[in-house]
């Protein structure tokens, strides 16, 4: 057992040597040493806990029996003066381990012969005794751990040891740093907000110019919807055959005839029209329901508008053309019988075959020539497009088209254009000759299939293909553009014969002898019994 757990009855160790100072008589004396005496508490209030009311006067100091073992507190004149700077909490440890060894040295001296190896407990009950000191006279309230929380001030003459500053969350209070850094000026401070202020400005304005860049096309680049019109001027744009509403609306907007091209395409959707070839004659700035009247042929008193069936022969293209133009008939009749100054091979006798089917527009005040010259190379230049540049090929062409034209339904213009092939070479069932009614009905003049034994045998009409080998002089009616593909590229087959049974449905059958058309021929001649007036 060290000294230090020794009470009042246990006697000294040494008989010849004084006892040692208990715990309870270290913290007592040491109070009465820091009080003066006065206010001290007695000695029995450690063990019952109550504390006699303060005496009316302070008592006089009664002086110990024996030599402390504390050193005394310096007088009121020999007091230190406050240092500079306030000390650190390494100086006041420093200072409290100094303190420390002092005290246990005094003990030291006085009992020489009391030293024993539990003299670190001596020194560790002098440290608790000024700790609880300390807390006594502040009485400062207790921590959430159970133990006093102290606070080191400017006021204090000792600071605790550094194993007494614990912190309740790290462990261990890192040591306050003794170098004071100046904290800059208020006009410093200031120009720093008004510096991070103008750079966030600035990083918003940037964000909102590249989002607005960004967007910009999506939003249709900042381009008007429509012009308010009616505009003004007088803008000349071409369709071309075959030609989309997409290239046509970025070509108006190019010539600022509408505003934004988008809204032109869904305004032209949504009136239903269909784009035709032609020259159209517009304003600069219209309304887009404007331009759209002018494209689908609504407003035709700005524009020369007509139209032209496949199969129509030339005497009814041209009226078609003189009704929409206001240009007379014999005028354009006129121009039709040049053909060599469009372009067309000598044994053409007029323009016939090559007025191509469509819708057309033209501005006001175009010239009748220019018209023709503008249908003729409709026609030229889709042959062209399927290899025939020769002007005599494409001649014939043009004729076995018309044929095509006039006697088979759609589906089967292949299978037609093939067959005539094969009836111009030399065979044992046609002899060469086509043999089509079609041919004979143009020579006469009629529309009518239905023509006598008489007719048929008569050579002096130059289209009669049963009298005449090989093709008619000419085109008999306006091939539109799948006949004209298929008479350039016919379909390989070994049919001589073909005939229409239903005119309704255009239901075609096809024959490689003379025979099996005949049956055929027969189940037409029964539609048209029961279809009276029909196969007139």
């Amino acid at each position: 057992m060290s000294p230090a757990n020794i009470d009042d009855t246990s006697g000294p160790l040494d008989p010849g040597a004084p006892r040692p100072l208990t715990r309870k008589e270290m913290r007592a004396r040491e109070k009465s040493l820091n009080t003066g005496g006065h206010d001290a508490v007695p000695e029995q209030a450690y063990e019952t806990g109550d504390v006699p009311p303060p005496p009316a006067a302070p008592p006089a100091a009664a002086p110990f029996a024996a030599e402390s073992t504390f050193a005394p507190l310096p007088g009121a004149d020999e007091v230190p003066a406050a240092p500079q700077t306030p000390p650190s909490i390494h100086d006041d440890a420093a200072h409290q381990d100094a303190a420390a060894h002092h005290h246990a040295d005094d003990y030291q001296d006085a009992h020489p012969d009391d030293v024993t190896p539990h003299s670190d407990d001596v020194h560790y009950a002098h440290q608790e005794a000024h700790i609880h000191e300390e807390t006594d006279v502040h009485d400062y309230p207790e921590s959430d751990h159970g133990h006093p929380a102290y606070e080191a001030t400017d006021y204090d003459h000792e600071a605790l040891p550094e194993s007494a500053l614990v912190d309740p969350v790290a462990g261990i209070l890192p040591a306050a740093s003794t170098e004071v850094v100046k904290r800059p000026s208020k006009k410093v401070r200031r120009r720093r907000r008004l510096l991070a202020l103008f750079l966030t400005l600035a990083v918003f304005i940037t964000a909102v110019a590249v989002g607005a860049q960004f967007l910009k096309p999506l939003l249709g680049g900042g381009k008007p919807s429509d012009f308010p019109g009616p505009g003004t001027g007088e803008v000349r744009v071409t369709v071309a055959s075959g030609e989309g509403t997409r290239s046509v609306a970025s070509e108006l907007e190019n010539q600022r005839v509408v505003a934004n091209a988008d809204t032109f395409m869904q305004a032209f959707h949504a009136s239903g029209a269909t784009l035709s070839p032609g020259d159209y004659v517009f304003k600069t700035e219209m309304k887009n329901a404007d331009a759209v009247n002018v494209l689908a042929g609504k407003d035709k008193s700005k524009v020369i508008y007509f139209a032209l069936s496949a199969g129509l022969r030339i005497g009814e293209s041209l009226q078609a053309i003189s009704d929409g133009s206001g240009i007379s008939v014999q005028q354009l009749q006129a121009l039709s019988n040049q053909p060599a100054q469009f372009g067309l091979p000598a044994n053409a006798k007029n323009l016939e075959g090559y007025l191509q089917p469509g819708e057309y527009r033209f501005p006001l005040g175009t010239q009748a020539k220019d018209i023709l010259q503008a249908l003729v190379k409709s026609t030229t230049d889709e042959l062209v497009s399927q290899g025939i540049t020769d002007p005599a090929k494409q001649y014939q062409a043009v004729i076995v088209a018309s044929i095509v034209q006039a006697e088979g339904g759609q589906a089967d213009y292949g299978d037609v254009a093939g067959a005539i092939y094969n009836r111009l070479k030399p065979n044992d069932q046609t002899g060469g000759f086509l043999q089509v009614d079609s041919t004979v009905t143009y020579g006469l003049g009629t529309r009518s299939f239905n023509f006598t034994d008489e007719q048929r045998q008569d050579k002096s009409n130059p289209y009669n293909t049963y009298a005449n080998p090989g093709l008619p002089p000419g085109p008999i009616g306006s091939p539109g553009k799948t006949a004209i593909d298929a008479a350039a590229r016919p379909k390989a087959n070994d049919y001589l014969f073909w005939v229409t049974v239903n005119l309704d449905t255009k239901e075609t059958k096809f024959a490689k002898t003379l025979a099996e058309h005949n049956t055929y021929v027969e189940q037409y001649n029964a539609w048209c019994k029961a279809n009276a007036g029909r196969c007139t």
